[in-house]
């Protein structure tokens, strides 16, 4: 797609990298709120499938991406927003919390910084066009469900299936990969797991995975077309099967203890995006 020439590339790239602090002291809420939101949900329909048809359904305290206000969990200190300014709070503050000096998570600056960053870098090799502005919301995706998935081994259907759409949607008009490209993506990345999950199931007895990666693979597959599938298997599967290994060499993770497959497929997404077409090119597939 045409950039804009107009656009000086210098000041586009710092502008996307400003946004993409505020857009990760977003996910930072997302990340941590969403599982929270989809087992209060879960809790609710559970105790309504109890109650006789006469009695009204308990009443549920509010809580969104919005409400309630951000707060301290361990003494309930209202974050004003000043505290909550991306990255520079956290270093004010020395990473604690203004009301009783709790630790405050690392991890909430790195998602800012790590998000500043990819935003930076995607504006800089893209330039001002729509292709950037889909690389984008590609990117921001992708780091909260593989945080999400991280913390909780849950692919939420929430972020899953509208990526589905939106990457549909994108290459409407031949954004990254022609539409038939994209839709067949979207089949063979769920089919091509959810083959392996029955397979597995088949001969194991077990499940080897969740629903949640058949959907993700559909959406890096919507994105990306079909020909990024085996790319993106290859390199989610050779950097879990790494990365498991260091850690459990490292005695952090237990030889029967399930991993989730999620992080490593959002990552390799994002390679794929980036860096396969070279490796496409290389096996004689582009």
């Amino acid at each position: 797609m045409d950039k804009l020439h107009f656009v000086d590339p210098s000041a586009f790239v710092a502008i996307a990298a400003l946004l993409g602090l505020l857009i990760g002291s977003f996910l930072n809420v997302v990340i941590h709120r969403i599982p929270i939101m989809l087992e209060n949900n879960f809790r609710h329909e559970c105790a309504c499938l109890d109650l006789p048809d006469d009695q009204a359904p308990p009443q549920v305290q509010r809580f969104n991406l919005v409400v309630p206000r951000s707060a301290c969990p361990h003494c309930g200190h209202a974050i004003s927003a000043w505290e909550n300014i991306p990255l520079i709070s956290w270093l004010i503050l020395r990473g604690r919390c203004r009301g009783c000096k709790t630790p405050i998570s690392a991890r909430y600056p790195l998602v800012e910084l790590l998000t500043a960053m990819i935003s930076g870098w995607i504006a800089w090799r893209y330039g001002a066009s729509l292709q950037s502005a889909g690389a984008l919301l590609f990117a921001w995706s992708l780091i909260a469900l593989v945080f999400i998935d991280a913390d909780t081994s849950l692919l939420p259907d929430d972020l899953t299936l509208p990526l589905v759409w939106l990457g549909l949607l994108f290459n409407l008009g031949g954004g990254f990969v022609p539409l038939p490209d994209a839709v067949i993506g979207a089949m063979v990345g769920y089919l091509s797991l959810w083959s392996v999950y029955w397979l597995f199931k088949l001969v194991t007895g077990k499940e080897g995975m969740g629903y949640g990666d058949f959907k993700l693979l559909a959406a890096l597959g919507a994105w990306l077309g079909w020909k990024m599938i085996p790319v993106i298997i290859l390199l989610s599967s050779v950097a879990g099967a790494t990365l498991g290994i260091i850690m459990i060499l490292l005695a952090r993770h237990g030889m029967g203890k399930p991993m989730p497959f999620g992080p490593y497929l959002g990552i390799a997404g994002f390679m794929a995006m980036h860096w396969g077409a070279p490796l496409l090119s290389w096996y004689g597939f582009a």
